[in-house]
C-alpha cells in the first residue's frame, strides 16, 4: 500500500510504500526519515528540525518580564465571567537548546495592553507559560485546548474574547481537501513532540464556531505560518486591497454561529515570523506583538484594521532595510538580506478595512 508524502524541503508530493523508514524526494534528493499515521504522514520531526535549527530559531536574549502572576486562576471562577476574558499562551520550550525567551515577554507585553487600553479585568485573563505554578496553566495540548473551551464557555452577546499565542507554529500535509495550500497549520504546545499539534480544524472547531450572535472574537497569533490558523472564510490581500474566499475546496463552511471571528497573523501560511530586538533594545519581543501594541498605543486606540496593517508592514520592511530583523547571522544567511514577515488579516466577514475601528 502507498502513502502519500509532501517533501518539507520543496513540497514535492509524491508516494511511498508504507513501512518505508527513509524516502528520496524525487525532484530535490532530500532524505526524508518518514512515519505514518493512519494513512497520513507525520512530517513532525523534520519540520522540528528545519524550524529549530534554521529559519525559525529565535536569537536568545538578555532581560526578562516583570513575571508577576496572578494569584487567583480565572477557572475558577463560578458563573458569569464577565463580558471581556482573554487566553495568553506564551511558550518558550525553555528546556529545549532552541528556546524562545521573546514568547514571555510578549505574553506580558499583551496582558498589560489588554489590561490598561482596553480594560480587561486580571482576573479574566488566563495566563499559560511553562512559568506557571498552577499546573493547568502550563502550556501543554490539553491545558491550551481547556482554556480556549473556557474562553468561549457560555459566551452571550456583548462579549469580547481575545485568544494570543506566541510560540512555534508549523504546517502540515492536509488530505481531507479542506486547505487551498494543501496544508494545514499548527501550534505547538510544549509537549508536542509526545502529544501532538493542535492544528488549525481543532482551534476553528472549538473558539469559532460556537461564537454567537453579538459575541467577537480576536486572535492574534505571532508564529510561523499562522496565516489561516483559525481557518476564517474570508482573508484579507493587503497588497491588492481586496478580500479572498478561503473557503474549502471541500465545499464545508468554516462559520461562525451567528459571532464575528478576526484574525491578525504574523506571517503568511508560508512565511516565518521572527523574535528580534530590532525594536527595542532592552529585549526580545515578537516582530507582530511588539509593533502592534506600540501601534495601537501611539494612535490612542484610535485606528482602523487597514491603518494598522499598514503599520505593521511599514514597521517590518524598514527593519528588514537595516538586516534580517535585527542583524541575525542566522536569518541572514538563511533568508538573505530581504527576509520579508507579511502580516494577515482574517475574518468571518468582509468589510471596509478602512473605516472599522480595531477594538477588543
Amino acid at each position: 500500500m502507498d502513502n502519500r508524502l509532501v517533501c518539507q524541503l520543496c513540497r514535492q508530493k509524491f508516494s511511498a510504500t508504507t513501512g518505508t523508514q527513509t524516502v528520496l524526494c524525487s525532484n530535490c534528493s532530500t532524505v526524508d526519515s518518514s512515519s505514518h499515521e493512519h494513512g497520513r504522514t507525520s512530517t513532525l520531526f523534520i519540520c522540528l528540525k528545519k524550524i529549530l535549527c534554521s529559519n525559525c530559531q529565535r536569537p536568545d536574549a538578555s532581560g526578562s518580564p516583570s513575571t508577576n502572576y496572578p494569584k487567583h486562576c480565572a477557572l475558577d471562577n463560578y458563573g458569569a465571567v464577565g463580558p471581556k476574558r482573554a487566553v495568553l499562551c506564551g511558550v518558550s520550550y525553555k528546556t529545549w537548546k532552541y528556546k524562545l525567551k521573546g514568547t514571555i515577554n510578549d505574553v506580558f507585553n499583551m496582558k498589560r495592553f489588554l489590561i490598561q487600553n482596553y480594560k480587561f479585568p486580571e482576573e479574566n485573563i488566563l495566563m499559560l507559560t511553562e512559568e506557571q505554578t498552577d499546573i493547568r496553566l502550563i502550556p501543554t495540548k490539553v491545558n491550551i485546548e481547556n482554556c480556549l473551551k473556557w474562553l468561549v464557555k457560555d459566551c452571550r452577546s456583548g462579549d469580547s474574547l481575545v485568544f494570543y499565542y506566541s510560540g512555534h507554529g508549523l504546517r502540515q500535509p492536509d488530505f481531507n481537501n479542506d486547505e487551498l495550500d494543501g496544508f494545514d497549520e499548527t501550534i505547538c504546545p510544549v509537549d508536542f513532540l509526545k502529544e501532538g499539534m493542535i492544528l488549525d480544524n481543532d482551534i476553528y472547531a472549538t473558539i469559532v464556531k460556537p461564537l454567537t450572535e453579538g459575541v467577537t472574537l480576536h486572535a492574534i497569533v505571532d508564529a510561523c505560518h499562522s496565516g489561516t490558523i483559525l481557518d476564517l472564510e474570508h482573508v484579507y490581500d493587503h497588497q491588492n486591497k481586496k478580500w479572498i474566499d478561503n473557503r474549502p475546496p471541500s465545499g464545508a463552511r468554516k462559520q461562525t454561529s451567528g459571532g464575528k471571528a478576526y484574525c491578525i497573523s504574523a506571517c503568511e501560511d508560508d512565511q516565518v515570523a521572527a523574535d528580534t530586538s530590532a525594536f527595542s533594545s532592552k529585549a526580545m519581543n515578537g516582530a507582530l506583538t511588539f509593533i502592534l501594541t506600540d501601534e495601537i498605543e501611539r494612535k490612542k486606540l484610535d485606528i482602523t484594521y487597514g491603518e494598522l496593517l499598514d503599520k505593521i508592514q511599514e514597521r517590518i520592511e524598514r527593519a528588514n532595510k537595516q538586516g534580517c530583523l535585527g542583524g541575525s547571522r542566522i536569518l541572514r544567511r538563511i533568508c538573505g538580506p530581504n527576509l520579508t514577515q507579511k502580516p494577515l488579516l482574517s475574518a468571518s466577514e468582509v468589510f471596509n478595512v478602512y473605516e472599522r475601528q480595531f477594538k477588543l
